[in-house]
C-alpha cells in the first residue's frame, strides 16, 4: 500500500509562484510514476504532469509546459513548481502514483492506482 501526502497549496495573486510537495510513503517500485492532476469545480480531473522514477523522465500537459515544473527527491517526493499562476490554474490539486511500469508517464487518471487527498490552489486576479 502506498500513501501519498500533498502541501503546499493556498491562495496566491495572478502571476505568482506556488511549489507543491507530496511525499509518497510505503511499499514503492523502482520505476513507479507519479503524477500531478487538477480539478476545478464543475470540469474532470485534468492531468498536469509526472514524473518516472529510475528512468528521470517527466511529461506535461500542453496547457502547462513553460510555466509549471515536475521534480523530485529520493523516489519518494515530487514537487510541482508553478509559476506566472493565472486564475484558470485554480483547482484542487492532486498527487498520484502508480506502480505500473509501462515505461512512459500515464496521462488518464484511470492509470493510477494511489491518490492523496489534494490541496487547493486559489489563483485571484
Amino acid at each position: 500500500q502506498v500513501q501519498l501526502v500533498e502541501s503546499g497549496g493556498g491562495l496566491v495573486q495572478a502571476g505568482g509562484s506556488l511549489r507543491l510537495s507530496c511525499v509518497a510513503s510505503g511499499r514503492t517500485f523502482r520505476r513507479y510514476a507519479m503524477a500531478w492532476f487538477r480539478q476545478a469545480p464543475g470540469k474532470e480531473r485534468e492531468f498536469v504532469g509526472g514524473i518516472r522514477w529510475g528512468i528521470g523522465s517527466t511529461y506535461y500537459a500542453d496547457s502547462v509546459k513553460g510555466r509549471l515544473t515536475i521534480s523530485g527527491d529520493n523516489a519518494k517526493t515530487v514537487y510541482l513548481q508553478m509559476n506566472s499562476l493565472k486564475p484558470e490554474d485554480t483547482a484542487v490539486y492532486y498527487c498520484s502514483a502508480t506502480m505500473g511500469d509501462s515505461g512512459y508517464i500515464p496521462s488518464r487518471a484511470e492509470s493510477y492506482e494511489y491518490w492523496g487527498q489534494g490541496t487547493q490552489v486559489t489563483v485571484s486576479s
